[in-house]
């Protein structure tokens, strides 16, 4: 019984809108961030990177407050505008594969959240979570929305379709070359209609976005204890979110780079693979795996294809039929002897869009010793997961759409 509310969106006027909006701000490198802070006084980062306008670094409740300032000068200048009634915001993007997703932009419930009916599938890190939270607290918005897919429903895409009939409160391009589009629904019976359908939800899932609507859940119980009036109505109750249905998902893979072998030799590393994989030397053919338990690898200036024995598979949960967590289970760990995914430095992750020529790069430059491809987890996967209340090792989807902040905004 998912909740879904309207709220009134703080938005950019349309002339400006697609000026203001900006990737998240660790998506940057430093110079592509000063280069659009120093051409464009209207991007979202000069409320988020603050410390620019006194060229320093700022950090902690220090900053925070200033992206408030930043925040309610943008406001000010009426850079920003309001709504005037509660909303919910049909939302389109066509990125520049034509890949399409459309959706809704609305407050989802933080105890739904809690209630397991917003339903995870990473691990989150509780310092992560609860510094987010004091950011929150401080500027008082959400700027970017959490994305949430729920199963595909007829009625909901029937509103989508006829709302986007009229014509846009605004559509822009952005330089990564995907256009975007907004259009507002206020009508009531047409607001109804989409809350009955999502109280008709047993489970929804985050598919981007846990830090920020894990940060946002510890928020709203932090000030509903500090509440004697609590109502469950206020708006810190509420995080802002873009719901897209199932198929609309679009989920690539991250591979993996590892600096070293550990210690070993290539001919005793390739002997250790062999006992649990079958192994075929491709050479210089690029091999890209199709298939759930098929790997690439790239060594020492070749591709090897690696398919699992198939003694060797077993799996009594969801999570260990995963491929991320087989690659870690039967070679990082115990043959590179890589124990924790989030913190050892002697791995990194390239997602799909750098490719399998990425890897060859990096390995072939000796930046890395070896690297390693795999199929893409599909969405029945990632629900599976989340539904056993486990968690997908760090780095196993790369999620899109990928959303822009401050196209709206979320006040609480």
């Amino acid at each position: 019984m998912a909740k879904l509310v309207p709220f009134k969106a703080v938005r950019p006027t349309r002339a400006i809108v697609g000026l203001v909006a900006s990737r998240s701000y660790q998506s940057y490198t430093i110079n592509e961030r000063e280069s659009r802070m120093d051409y464009n006084p209207f991007s979202f980062l000069h409320i988020v990177n603050p410390g620019y306008k006194y060229d320093q670094v700022i950090t902690g409740e220090e900053r925070y407050k200033l992206v408030r300032n930043r925040y309610l000068e943008f406001k000010e200048d009426n850079v920003f505008v309001t709504d005037e009634k509660p909303s919910f915001y049909v939302y389109k993007i066509v990125n520049r594969h034509n890949h399409v997703f459309n959706g809704i932009i609305g407050a989802t419930s933080a105890e739904d959240y809690e209630k397991d009916i917003i339903k995870k599938h990473e691990d989150t890190i509780q310092s992560r979570e609860e510094t987010f939270k004091s950011y929150l607290n401080t500027v008082g918005f959400n700027a970017e929305p959490v994305l949430l897919t729920y199963p595909d429903n007829t009625t909901i895409d029937k509103i989508i379709k006829e709302t986007q009939k009229n014509h846009a409160e605004f559509e822009f391009t952005m330089t990564y070359r995907d256009t975007h589009f907004l259009w507002k629904v206020d009508d009531a019976d047409a607001i109804k209609k989409i809350q009955d359908e999502f109280q008709k939800m047993n489970t929804i899932y985050i598919a981007d976005g846990h830090h920020r609507s894990a940060s946002s859940a510890l928020l709203a119980k932090e000030m509903k204890s500090n509440n004697p009036n609590h109502t469950g109505d206020e708006p810190y109750n509420f995080f802002m979110s873009y719901l897209i249905p199932e198929s609309e998902l679009k989920i690539f893979e991250f591979n993996r780079l590892v600096k070293d072998l550990n210690g070993l030799s290539k001919e005793q590393f390739l002997t250790k693979l062999d006992a649990v994989f079958r192994i075929e030397n491709k050479s210089q053919q690029v091999y890209q795996p199709t298939k759930k338990h098929h790997f690439c690898m790239y060594l020492d200036g070749e591709y090897y294809a690696l398919r699992m024995r198939k003694e060797k598979f077993k799996a009594s949960t969801s999570l260990e039929a995963l491929d991320t967590q087989i690659l870690y289970d039967i070679v990082l760990k115990p043959i590179l002897g890589i124990k924790n995914l989030r913190n050892d430095s002697r791995i990194e992750y390239s997602h799909t869009k750098s490719g399998l020529v990425t890897i060859k790069d990096l390995v072939d430059s000796k930046i890395f010793a070896v690297g390693f491809g795999l199929v893409p987890i599909n969405i029945e996967e990632m629900k599976a997961v989340a539904d056993e209340g486990l968690t997908m090792p760090p780095k196993s989807t790369y999620i899109l759409p990928k959303l822009r902040s401050g196209v709206t905004i979320y006040e609480f």
